[in-house]
């Protein structure tokens, strides 16, 4: 069954999305792993860039159907044969008001997206979900979809004090509904290598978080990550290897985490 990790923090503009995507992108591709990318943002900003560097021109469905027809099967987009998408569109902003519609009981308004991956978590290594930087239904049912939380740092302020909020809202999911899920790790995502704020949030964040709970790897500034946006991921110089070798180190990091997890949660 699946590994389903949601990528969060309760600040926008951290690299929730892109990290979502390229974890995906290299297990997918580098690791030869079987990944689904569930786009729970309504601005779809990981589905289109999926799609850009897959070479996928049209997509003709969306999460929000899934949603209405209580199944998500008919709207997975293969964009290769490891790496599946589940796509995001603007209708999807009207989910809360779908939910509230048709679905009475809150457990249940909390769990709908849980209850539609359950029948797909077979055929897939990974589940990877993409959010808002927001507490709200969308925030609700990832944390409730998901095995794990890989909670994305960028040496702000603003920023640190969006991983602790998401942190505490885990733990009130956790007491309210009974909510399942284990921080991964907490992600430093760089504005500055070697900066006085960086290496002073990065200094913060382990006295908040502990040592053992953020990653050794971070994720540089790379103008070649913001190239992608553009032109889509590609693999074609020094400058493309080097920033999908940050995101490989990341993964690995990442994989032996949950391999610990994984092993302590068998003898529970």
């Amino acid at each position: 069954m699946a590994i389903t990790i949601v990528v969060g923090n309760f600040k926008g503009g951290v690299g929730k999305t892109k990290v979502s995507v390229m974890a995906s992108w290299e297990l997918a591709f580098d690791r030869n792993k079987k990944v689904l990318l569930v786009d729970m943002d309504p601005q779809g900003n990981a589905s289109t860039l999926i799609a850009r560097s897959t070479g996928v021109t049209e997509i003709n469905t969306s999460i929000f159907e899934g949603f209405q027809n209580g199944s998500l099967k008919e709207c997975i987009v293969k964009m290769t044969d490891n790496l599946h998408v589940i796509p995001a569109q603007v209708s999807f902003k009207n989910f809360p008001k779908f939910l509230y519609t048709n679905v009475k009981e809150e457990i249940d308004q909390v769990s709908y997206l849980k209850k539609l991956l359950d029948p797909i978590r077979n055929d897939y290594d990974y589940i990877f979900i993409d959010v808002p930087p927001t507490i709200s239904d969308f925030s609700d049912n990832a944390m409730m979809a998901a095995d794990y939380v890989l909670i994305i740092l960028q040496a702000q302020e603003l920023s640190l004090e969006g991983a602790e909020t998401y942190i505490k809202y885990l733990q009130f999911m956790a007491d309210n509904y009974d909510a399942d899920i284990q921080v991964a790790g907490v992600l430093p995502v760089l504005l500055r290598p070697g900066g006085r704020v960086d290496i002073s949030t990065l200094e913060r964040a382990r006295e908040m978080f502990g040592s053992d709970n953020v990653m050794e790897n971070v994720v540089k500034h790379l103008e070649r990550l913001k190239a992608w946006d553009v032109t889509g991921i590609t693999n074609h110089d020094m400058h493309d290897r080097k920033a999908h070798q940050v995101f490989l180190d990341v993964i690995d990091e990442l994989e032996a985490k949950l391999s610990q997890f994984e092993e302590a949660g068998k003898y529970e």
